[in-house]
């Protein structure tokens, strides 16, 4: 791996990497993961998280892996994971060979279970679920030690077997490490390492009954796959030393994790379970529905993955939480389509115009420019006849003097076609207004005069006979 370092914005991230690769900790290599749960579709959130992971690896000339998170059988599907595979490939990034589960590691995370009992620090709980919480204690009062933590390494090695041969109902026994109950921390309180779930994992089928709780394997997964920088969002900072006392313990290879800023957007729902809800409750058409601000919901809406990553860029990381303004994504998609989107005409609400001097059953092609910021991108060719759609709110029957839009007697510019004049307004019985009629100036094609006249109001159009039926999604 090359020791030079990027020319990207730097961040206290980078500066950790950059102290770390002159100090020769981790062999100068960068080694980072994206580590998704397959409980659910990723959002725009996740999309910070993946081009910082994969992002800092590609400059530091590194690796990333996509690993999943699937220690929870009963709350994770294939779609789900198919899914996540195509999002981050739509975001353009690849991770090659290094594709992993966390199931891959069952077995040896098993086995260092089995190593923390024998060295006297994990043991088999009894309790159940609502006895564990009420022993725990709280911020200002410590916890109180169970009963079952006087076990003998013997009793515990015993009971943790018969529970991976499926001996015990659900919920009946889990296994929890040994630290302290008195710790300020709440997570160094006895946490729980193993429950019993007598689920179908959709890799490992029924092969197992036990599995393993996130912190167990958060760490472990890490130091199996040998990750130099294990970047976290701030809310698994008190978590850490829980991590790091797993990994001490068992003396593995000891990564190292650094939290920072989760993405928040305001007016924007983040949870997954919160978005799980609207899917179930048929709120919303689907994890990929428009409106949802899940990364395949975004692509529905016309987000480009140059936009996104952009936009992640641009919001940085940092060390302390704070909320984006949604329009900051707006505006970002919007500077990335400006410089390469072909641009076309569509009218949605259209109000029918005649152009009483056009001559009837000719049609001209007008040319039109592809997009005026590339000119790379070429011209098209659009047909112009005698009857053209216009948007009705580009019309007003009485305007004051600061309406550049179509009214009666007014000259307005047809966008890559002919200036026009409105001479007559069509109502029907009830007043609303059907059609409007005008004539147009043979020597303006092309949207422009050589007499210099100005005229300061441009529309888009279509032509009647030439326009086709489109859905468009409004938000």
């Amino acid at each position: 791996m090359s020791d030079s370092t990027p020319t990207q914005p730097t961040n206290f991230i980078r500066t950790i990497i950059d102290e770390h690769n002159q100090s020769g900790r981790f062999d100068q290599r960068v080694h980072t993961r994206f580590p998704p749960e397959p409980n659910g579709y990723l959002h725009i959130g996740h999309a910070k998280s993946i081009c910082l992971n994969f992002g800092l690896a590609e400059d530091y000339n590194g690796i990333c892996n996509l690993r999943f998170d699937d220690t929870n059988p009963s709350k994770e599907e294939q779609e789900y994971i198919d899914s996540i595979i195509k999002d981050v490939k739509w975001l353009g990034f690849d991770w090659k060979e290094n594709l992993f589960y966390a199931s891959d590691y069952f077995q040896q995370m098993y086995e260092y279970a089995e190593k923390l009992i024998q060295k006297g620090k994990a043991y088999v709980e009894d309790l159940s679920a609502e006895e564990i919480r009420s022993y725990r204690g709280t911020l200002k009062e410590p916890g109180k030690e169970s009963p079952s933590r006087s076990r003998s390494v013997e009793e515990n090695l015993d009971l943790f077997r018969r529970m991976r041969k499926g001996e015990f109902d659900d919920g009946s026994k889990v296994l929890r490490a040994k630290i302290d109950m008195s710790s300020p921390n709440l997570n160094m309180r006895d946490p729980v390492m193993y429950r019993i779930l007598h689920a179908e994992h959709p890799r490992t089928g029924n092969a197992w009954c036990i599995y393993p709780m996130y912190d167990w394997a958060h760490g472990l997964e890490d130091s199996i796959e040998r990750i130099t920088h294990s970047i976290c969002t701030l809310e698994f900072e008190d978590h850490r030393p829980l991590y790091d006392w797993f990994l001490d313990q068992l003396d593995v290879y000891h990564p190292q994790q650094i939290e920072f800023a989760r993405l928040n957007l305001n007016y924007t729902v983040m949870s997954k379970r919160k978005l799980l809800k609207l899917v179930q409750e048929k709120y919303v058409n689907g994890w990929d529905d428009p409106r949802m601000p899940t990364l395949s919901g975004l692509r529905r809406r016309g987000y480009s993955p140059e936009a996104i990553r952009e936009f992640a860029d641009k919001i940085g990381v940092a060390k302390t939480n704070s909320t984006v303004d949604f329009a900051l994504l707006d505006h970002t998609l919007r500077e990335d389509l400006n410089k390469r989107a072909i641009r076309m005409m569509a009218v949605l609400n259209p109000l029918k115009v005649i152009i009483d001097n056009y001559p009837e059953g000719q049609v001209e092609e007008m040319e039109a420019v592809n997009n005026p910021e590339d000119e790379s991108a070429g011209t098209r060719k659009i047909p112009f006849s005698r009857e053209i759609f216009i948007e009705r709110e580009d019309f007003r029957e009485e305007a004051n003097r600061k309406w550049f839009r179509l009214k009666p007697g007014k000259e307005v510019r047809l966008k890559h076609g002919y200036y026009i004049t409105c001479t007559d307004v069509i109502k029907d019985a009830g007043g609303e207004i059907t059609e409007l009629h005008c004539t147009y100036d043979p020597a303006s094609k092309g949207g422009w005069t050589d007499d210099g006249r100005k005229v300061k109001g441009t529309l888009h159009w279509v032509s009647a006979a030439h326009a086709v039926k489109a859905e468009v999604r409004l938000y």
